[in-house]
Protein backbone atom coordinates (compact mmCIF):
# COMPACT_ATOMS: atom_id res chain seq x y z
CA UNK A 1 0.00 0.00 0.00
CA UNK A 2 2.56 2.22 0.65
CA UNK A 3 6.43 2.62 1.19
CA UNK A 4 8.41 3.80 3.90
CA UNK A 5 12.12 3.59 3.63
CA UNK A 6 12.65 5.55 6.91
CA UNK A 7 11.87 3.14 9.69
CA UNK A 8 11.95 5.30 12.51
CA UNK A 9 9.01 7.18 10.53
CA UNK A 10 6.95 4.08 11.29
CA UNK A 11 4.83 4.87 14.39
CA UNK A 12 1.66 2.71 15.19
CA UNK A 13 -1.53 4.19 16.68
CA UNK A 14 -2.94 2.47 18.72
CA UNK A 15 -3.20 4.85 21.20
CA UNK A 16 -5.38 6.82 18.91
CA UNK A 17 -8.31 4.12 20.24
CA UNK A 18 -10.22 4.55 16.70
CA UNK A 19 -9.81 2.29 13.69
CA UNK A 20 -10.11 5.04 10.84
CA UNK A 21 -12.80 6.77 8.58
CA UNK A 22 -12.59 5.95 5.04
CA UNK A 23 -13.48 8.61 2.39
CA UNK A 24 -13.75 7.91 -1.22
CA UNK A 25 -13.96 10.92 -2.84
CA UNK A 26 -15.32 10.87 -6.44
CA UNK A 27 -16.36 13.81 -9.37
CA UNK A 28 -19.98 13.12 -8.91
CA UNK A 29 -20.42 11.15 -5.16
CA UNK A 30 -18.24 10.84 -2.15
CA UNK A 31 -18.48 8.13 0.09
CA UNK A 32 -17.89 8.10 3.60
CA UNK A 33 -18.06 5.73 6.44
CA UNK A 34 -15.75 3.23 9.47
CA UNK A 35 -13.32 0.91 8.80
CA UNK A 36 -14.05 -2.86 8.59
CA UNK A 37 -17.44 -2.26 7.62
CA UNK A 38 -19.22 -3.47 4.82
CA UNK A 39 -20.67 -0.48 3.38
CA UNK A 40 -20.57 3.30 3.67
CA UNK A 41 -22.42 4.97 6.47
CA UNK A 42 -22.76 8.24 3.31
CA UNK A 43 -22.89 9.11 0.11
CA UNK A 44 -23.22 12.54 -0.67
CA UNK A 45 -22.83 14.55 -3.81
CA UNK A 46 -19.53 16.11 -4.26
CA UNK A 47 -20.86 19.18 -5.36
CA UNK A 48 -22.76 21.43 -3.17
CA UNK A 49 -24.34 25.15 -3.48
CA UNK A 50 -22.33 28.07 -1.70
CA UNK A 51 -24.52 31.78 -2.02
CA UNK A 52 -22.61 33.73 -4.56
CA UNK A 53 -22.34 36.42 -2.53
CA UNK A 54 -20.38 34.86 0.21
CA UNK A 55 -17.96 33.18 -2.38
CA UNK A 56 -17.66 35.25 -5.73
CA UNK A 57 -17.48 33.23 -8.86
CA UNK A 58 -16.73 34.61 -12.04
CA UNK A 59 -19.00 32.12 -14.79
CA UNK A 60 -17.47 29.80 -16.85
CA UNK A 61 -15.22 29.61 -13.92
CA UNK A 62 -13.55 26.01 -12.56
CA UNK A 63 -15.70 23.77 -11.19
CA UNK A 64 -18.68 26.32 -10.58
CA UNK A 65 -21.60 27.33 -12.06
CA UNK A 66 -24.04 30.35 -11.16
CA UNK A 67 -27.64 30.49 -11.34
CA UNK A 68 -30.11 32.30 -9.47
CA UNK A 69 -27.88 33.83 -6.75
CA UNK A 70 -26.29 30.72 -6.09
CA UNK A 71 -22.81 29.16 -7.07
CA UNK A 72 -22.44 25.15 -7.43
CA UNK A 73 -19.34 24.20 -6.49
CA UNK A 74 -18.02 20.72 -8.14
CA UNK A 75 -14.27 20.76 -5.91
CA UNK A 76 -13.88 17.68 -7.44
CA UNK A 77 -13.69 17.19 -11.78
CA UNK A 78 -12.78 14.31 -14.00
CA UNK A 79 -10.99 13.02 -10.71
CA UNK A 80 -9.21 15.73 -9.79
CA UNK A 81 -9.66 18.53 -7.35
CA UNK A 82 -10.40 22.07 -8.69
CA UNK A 83 -11.85 23.68 -5.51
CA UNK A 84 -9.66 22.93 -2.39
CA UNK A 85 -11.88 25.22 -0.24
CA UNK A 86 -15.27 23.37 -1.62
CA UNK A 87 -13.71 20.12 -0.74
CA UNK A 88 -12.86 21.02 3.01
CA UNK A 89 -16.37 22.16 3.31
CA UNK A 90 -17.38 18.36 1.61
CA UNK A 91 -15.21 16.60 4.06
CA UNK A 92 -16.86 18.81 7.28
CA UNK A 93 -20.14 18.04 6.40
CA UNK A 94 -19.26 14.55 5.82
CA UNK A 95 -17.01 14.05 9.24
CA UNK A 96 -18.86 16.13 11.50
CA UNK A 97 -22.20 16.63 10.03
CA UNK A 98 -22.76 12.79 8.84
CA UNK A 99 -20.43 10.33 10.70
CA UNK A 100 -20.66 12.55 13.87
CA UNK A 101 -17.37 12.32 14.54
CA UNK A 102 -14.52 14.58 16.06
CA UNK A 103 -11.89 14.72 13.34
CA UNK A 104 -9.30 15.23 16.00
CA UNK A 105 -9.77 12.01 16.68
CA UNK A 106 -9.89 9.69 13.87
CA UNK A 107 -6.95 8.62 11.29
CA UNK A 108 -8.65 8.84 7.47
CA UNK A 109 -8.03 6.77 4.95
CA UNK A 110 -8.46 8.81 1.40
CA UNK A 111 -8.50 7.48 -2.29
CA UNK A 112 -6.36 9.19 -4.95
CA UNK A 113 -7.12 9.41 -8.14
CA UNK A 114 -4.62 7.34 -10.47
CA UNK A 115 -4.51 10.91 -12.69
CA UNK A 116 -4.81 13.21 -10.36
CA UNK A 117 -1.10 15.56 -10.20
CA UNK A 118 1.30 15.04 -7.10
CA UNK A 119 1.13 18.15 -5.70
CA UNK A 120 -2.38 17.78 -5.31
CA UNK A 121 -1.53 14.68 -2.77
CA UNK A 122 0.12 17.37 -0.85
CA UNK A 123 -2.33 19.71 -0.48
CA UNK A 124 -4.64 16.65 1.01
CA UNK A 125 -2.42 16.16 3.27
CA UNK A 126 -2.47 20.09 4.16
CA UNK A 127 -5.90 19.71 4.26
CA UNK A 128 -6.07 17.12 6.78
CA UNK A 129 -4.06 17.81 8.99
CA UNK A 130 -4.21 22.21 9.19
CA UNK A 131 -7.84 22.41 8.78
CA UNK A 132 -8.88 19.38 10.02
CA UNK A 133 -6.19 18.42 12.33
CA UNK A 134 -6.86 15.00 11.51
CA UNK A 135 -4.35 12.39 14.01
CA UNK A 136 -3.06 10.47 10.69
CA UNK A 137 -3.79 9.99 7.21
CA UNK A 138 -3.20 7.45 4.63
CA UNK A 139 -3.93 7.98 1.11
CA UNK A 140 -4.43 5.28 -1.75
CA UNK A 141 -5.09 4.84 -5.70
CA UNK A 142 -8.79 3.99 -6.07
CA UNK A 143 -7.07 1.36 -8.76
CA UNK A 144 -5.54 -0.14 -5.81
CA UNK A 145 -8.39 -0.12 -3.72
CA UNK A 146 -10.86 -1.41 -6.29
CA UNK A 147 -8.54 -4.12 -6.13
CA UNK A 148 -8.19 -4.85 -2.71
CA UNK A 149 -12.39 -5.02 -2.73
CA UNK A 150 -11.45 -8.00 -4.22
CA UNK A 151 -8.68 -9.58 -2.53
CA UNK A 152 -6.29 -8.77 -5.11
CA UNK A 153 -2.84 -6.92 -4.97
CA UNK A 154 -1.98 -7.36 -8.62
CA UNK A 155 -4.12 -6.75 -11.91
CA UNK A 156 -5.53 -4.16 -13.95
CA UNK A 157 -8.40 -1.83 -12.41
CA UNK A 158 -10.92 -0.63 -14.63
CA UNK A 159 -12.90 2.51 -13.33
CA UNK A 160 -15.66 4.17 -14.85
CA UNK A 161 -17.31 6.06 -12.24
CA UNK A 162 -19.28 10.16 -13.02
CA UNK A 163 -16.47 11.85 -14.22
CA UNK A 164 -13.88 10.06 -15.41
CA UNK A 165 -12.58 6.45 -16.67
CA UNK A 166 -9.15 4.62 -16.05
CA UNK A 167 -7.32 1.79 -16.73
CA UNK A 168 -5.12 1.30 -14.47
CA UNK A 169 -1.89 -2.00 -14.27
CA UNK A 170 -1.14 -2.43 -10.61
CA UNK A 171 1.48 -5.03 -9.49
CA UNK A 172 2.47 -6.32 -5.82
CA UNK A 173 0.39 -3.00 -4.19
CA UNK A 174 1.57 -0.15 -6.63
CA UNK A 175 0.27 1.42 -9.05
CA UNK A 176 1.62 1.63 -12.52
CA UNK A 177 1.37 5.15 -13.37
CA UNK A 178 2.79 5.28 -16.42
CA UNK A 179 0.80 2.83 -17.82
CA UNK A 180 -2.40 4.37 -17.16
CA UNK A 181 -5.29 5.75 -19.01
CA UNK A 182 -8.25 7.71 -18.37
CA UNK A 183 -11.31 8.23 -20.70
CA UNK A 184 -13.16 11.94 -19.66
CA UNK A 185 -16.58 10.37 -20.97
CA UNK A 186 -18.03 8.96 -17.92
CA UNK A 187 -21.49 9.04 -16.11
CA UNK A 188 -22.47 12.50 -16.16
CA UNK A 189 -21.14 13.17 -19.87
CA UNK A 190 -23.75 10.02 -20.38
CA UNK A 191 -26.46 11.80 -18.60
CA UNK A 192 -26.29 14.59 -20.48
CA UNK A 193 -26.24 12.35 -23.43
CA UNK A 194 -29.19 10.67 -22.88
CA UNK A 195 -31.00 14.15 -22.38
CA UNK A 196 -30.06 15.05 -26.11
CA UNK A 197 -30.56 11.39 -27.30
CA UNK A 198 -34.30 12.20 -25.82
CA UNK A 199 -34.85 15.44 -26.86
CA UNK A 200 -33.89 14.25 -30.57
CA UNK A 201 -36.10 11.82 -30.21
CA UNK A 202 -39.07 13.23 -29.67
CA UNK A 203 -40.71 16.98 -30.11
CA UNK A 204 -42.37 17.02 -26.41
CA UNK A 205 -40.55 20.33 -25.21
CA UNK A 206 -40.55 19.79 -21.58
CA UNK A 207 -37.81 16.67 -21.85
CA UNK A 208 -35.50 19.80 -22.13
CA UNK A 209 -36.89 20.76 -19.08
CA UNK A 210 -36.49 17.60 -17.12
CA UNK A 211 -34.29 17.52 -13.95
CA UNK A 212 -30.86 16.00 -13.68
CA UNK A 213 -32.41 13.55 -11.27
CA UNK A 214 -34.71 12.55 -13.48
CA UNK A 215 -32.35 11.80 -16.26
CA UNK A 216 -29.91 10.35 -14.28
CA UNK A 217 -32.58 7.91 -12.99
CA UNK A 218 -33.87 7.45 -16.32
CA UNK A 219 -30.35 6.23 -17.24
CA UNK A 220 -30.02 4.09 -14.33
CA UNK A 221 -33.48 2.44 -14.31
CA UNK A 222 -33.81 2.03 -18.24
CA UNK A 223 -30.53 1.47 -20.32
CA UNK A 224 -28.26 -1.28 -21.01
CA UNK A 225 -25.13 -2.04 -23.24
CA UNK A 226 -25.75 -3.85 -26.75
CA UNK A 227 -23.43 -7.19 -27.54
CA UNK A 228 -24.33 -5.71 -31.15
CA UNK A 229 -24.26 -1.83 -31.31
CA UNK A 230 -24.59 -1.46 -35.08
CA UNK A 231 -27.21 -4.70 -35.11
CA UNK A 232 -29.71 -3.20 -32.59
CA UNK A 233 -29.46 -0.04 -34.33
CA UNK A 234 -30.44 -0.86 -37.72
CA UNK A 235 -33.07 -3.04 -36.19
CA UNK A 236 -35.82 -2.14 -34.49
CA UNK A 237 -37.48 -4.95 -33.46
CA UNK A 238 -34.38 -5.06 -31.40
CA UNK A 239 -34.92 -2.23 -29.47
CA UNK A 240 -37.27 -2.71 -27.04
CA UNK A 241 -39.40 0.13 -25.60
CA UNK A 242 -39.74 0.99 -22.09
CA UNK A 243 -42.04 3.86 -20.49
CA UNK A 244 -40.63 5.64 -17.61
CA UNK A 245 -43.20 7.61 -15.01
CA UNK A 246 -42.78 10.96 -14.51
CA UNK A 247 -45.26 11.51 -12.04
CA UNK A 248 -48.59 13.92 -12.39
CA UNK A 249 -49.62 11.94 -15.36
CA UNK A 250 -46.75 12.26 -18.15
CA UNK A 251 -44.16 9.50 -19.09
CA UNK A 252 -41.41 9.08 -21.60
CA UNK A 253 -40.79 5.98 -23.56
CA UNK A 254 -37.53 5.60 -24.41
CA UNK A 255 -36.31 2.87 -27.39
CA UNK A 256 -32.82 2.95 -28.77
CA UNK A 257 -31.73 5.58 -26.44
CA UNK A 258 -31.80 2.45 -24.15
CA UNK A 259 -28.42 1.27 -25.34
CA UNK A 260 -27.16 4.23 -27.26
CA UNK A 261 -26.44 6.03 -23.85
CA UNK A 262 -23.73 3.75 -23.02
CA UNK A 263 -22.56 3.08 -26.14
CA UNK A 264 -19.47 6.12 -25.54
CA UNK A 265 -17.56 4.45 -23.52
CA UNK A 266 -16.95 2.33 -26.07
CA UNK A 267 -17.25 4.85 -29.00
CA UNK A 268 -16.11 8.44 -27.30
CA UNK A 269 -16.31 9.50 -31.26
CA UNK A 270 -20.33 9.74 -30.80
CA UNK A 271 -19.68 12.62 -28.91
CA UNK A 272 -16.95 13.98 -31.23
CA UNK A 273 -13.47 12.87 -28.86
CA UNK A 274 -10.33 11.56 -30.57
CA UNK A 275 -9.90 9.54 -27.99
CA UNK A 276 -10.04 5.42 -27.84
CA UNK A 277 -13.14 4.02 -26.03
CA UNK A 278 -12.36 1.88 -22.86
CA UNK A 279 -11.77 -2.07 -23.88
CA UNK A 280 -8.86 0.05 -26.44
CA UNK A 281 -7.32 1.82 -23.47
CA UNK A 282 -7.34 -1.32 -21.20
CA UNK A 283 -5.11 -3.99 -23.65
CA UNK A 284 -2.55 -0.48 -24.09
CA UNK A 285 -2.73 -0.21 -20.47
CA UNK A 286 -1.80 -3.89 -20.54
CA UNK A 287 0.75 -3.69 -23.38
CA UNK A 288 2.62 -1.39 -21.46
CA UNK A 289 3.67 -3.26 -18.57
CA UNK A 290 6.77 -6.16 -19.30
CA UNK A 291 5.37 -9.05 -21.24
CA UNK A 292 6.42 -11.15 -18.30
CA UNK A 293 3.33 -9.78 -16.47
CA UNK A 294 0.88 -9.07 -19.08
CA UNK A 295 -0.67 -12.38 -18.38
CA UNK A 296 -0.86 -12.26 -14.36
CA UNK A 297 -2.19 -9.06 -14.35
CA UNK A 298 -5.19 -9.66 -17.22
CA UNK A 299 -6.40 -12.87 -14.87
CA UNK A 300 -7.59 -10.16 -12.72
CA UNK A 301 -9.37 -7.29 -14.02
CA UNK A 302 -11.44 -5.52 -11.69
CA UNK A 303 -14.26 -3.23 -12.73
CA UNK A 304 -15.49 -0.53 -10.30
CA UNK A 305 -17.40 2.62 -10.56
CA UNK A 306 -21.21 3.17 -11.13
CA UNK A 307 -20.63 3.50 -15.19
CA UNK A 308 -19.74 -0.33 -14.97
CA UNK A 309 -23.35 -1.49 -13.71
CA UNK A 310 -25.14 -1.14 -16.85
CA UNK A 311 -26.62 -4.10 -17.86
CA UNK A 312 -24.52 -5.79 -20.34
CA UNK A 313 -21.15 -3.88 -19.54
CA UNK A 314 -18.64 -6.63 -17.89
CA UNK A 315 -19.98 -9.30 -21.68
CA UNK A 316 -19.59 -6.20 -24.26
CA UNK A 317 -16.28 -5.33 -22.41
CA UNK A 318 -15.06 -8.91 -22.16
CA UNK A 319 -15.80 -9.55 -26.16
CA UNK A 320 -14.34 -6.28 -27.43
CA UNK A 321 -10.98 -6.98 -25.01
CA UNK A 322 -10.50 -10.69 -26.80
CA UNK A 323 -10.91 -9.22 -30.00
CA UNK A 324 -8.40 -6.64 -29.63
CA UNK A 325 -6.00 -9.63 -27.90
CA UNK A 326 -6.77 -11.56 -31.50
CA UNK A 327 -6.15 -8.32 -33.41
CA UNK A 328 -2.94 -7.74 -32.45
CA UNK A 329 -1.73 -10.96 -32.66
CA UNK A 330 -1.93 -11.55 -28.90
CA UNK A 331 -3.99 -14.76 -28.85
CA UNK A 332 -2.34 -16.57 -25.74
CA UNK A 333 -3.43 -13.16 -23.25
CA UNK A 334 -7.32 -14.30 -22.05
CA UNK A 335 -8.60 -10.93 -20.00
CA UNK A 336 -10.27 -12.36 -16.87
CA UNK A 337 -13.08 -9.97 -16.18
CA UNK A 338 -14.58 -9.53 -12.04
CA UNK A 339 -17.46 -7.65 -11.86
CA UNK A 340 -18.86 -7.92 -8.00
CA UNK A 341 -22.46 -6.92 -7.56
CA UNK A 342 -21.22 -4.05 -5.07
CA UNK A 343 -18.68 -2.77 -7.80
CA UNK A 344 -20.17 1.01 -7.68
CA UNK A 345 -19.05 1.20 -4.31
CA UNK A 346 -15.53 -1.02 -5.05
CA UNK A 347 -13.21 1.75 -3.88
CA UNK A 348 -14.31 2.41 -0.56
CA UNK A 349 -14.94 -1.22 0.21
CA UNK A 350 -11.14 -1.41 -1.03
CA UNK A 351 -10.33 1.01 1.61
CA UNK A 352 -12.65 -0.53 4.16
CA UNK A 353 -10.85 -3.95 4.19
CA UNK A 354 -7.59 -2.51 4.03
CA UNK A 355 -7.78 0.14 6.82
CA UNK A 356 -8.79 -2.41 9.23
CA UNK A 357 -6.39 -4.58 8.82
CA UNK A 358 -4.15 -4.75 11.82
CA UNK A 359 -0.74 -5.29 9.63
CA UNK A 360 -2.18 -1.90 7.74
CA UNK A 361 -1.76 0.24 11.04
CA UNK A 362 1.70 1.16 10.38
CA UNK A 363 1.15 2.64 7.04
CA UNK A 364 -0.68 6.08 8.43
CA UNK A 365 1.39 9.27 8.40
CA UNK A 366 0.58 10.95 11.55
CA UNK A 367 0.62 14.01 12.65
CA UNK A 368 3.95 14.14 14.26
CA UNK A 369 5.92 12.92 10.90
CA UNK A 370 3.99 15.81 8.75
CA UNK A 371 4.98 18.65 11.48
CA UNK A 372 8.45 17.20 11.17
CA UNK A 373 8.85 16.79 7.11
CA UNK A 374 5.97 18.17 5.74
CA UNK A 375 3.61 17.88 3.28
CA UNK A 376 6.29 16.37 1.10
CA UNK A 377 6.75 13.28 3.24
CA UNK A 378 3.77 11.97 1.54
CA UNK A 379 5.55 11.53 -1.93
CA UNK A 380 7.53 9.18 0.13
CA UNK A 381 5.16 7.53 2.13
CA UNK A 382 2.53 7.12 -0.39
CA UNK A 383 4.43 6.31 -3.50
Amino acid sequence: MASLSNSRRVRRLSSLGHVAVVVDQGSGFTKAGFAGEEQPRLVLKSSSLVPSWDRPVLPGAPGCELAGGVARAHPIKHGVVVDWEALEGLWERLLVGGLRVCPEEWPVLVSDSPSAPPVGRERVAELLFEALAVPACHLASTALLALCSVGAFSGLALEAGAGVCHATPVYAGHSWHKATFRLDVAGSTLSRYLRDLLVAAGPDHRLQALPHKIITQLKKRCCYVSLDFEGDLCNPARHHPVSFSLGSGCSVCLGRERFCCPEPLFQPGLLGQAEPGLPILAFRALQRVPATLQTRLANTMVLAGGSTLFPGFPERLELELEAQCQRHGCGTLQPRLVAKPGRGTAVWTGGSMVASLRTFQCRWMTRAMYQECGSRLVHEVFH
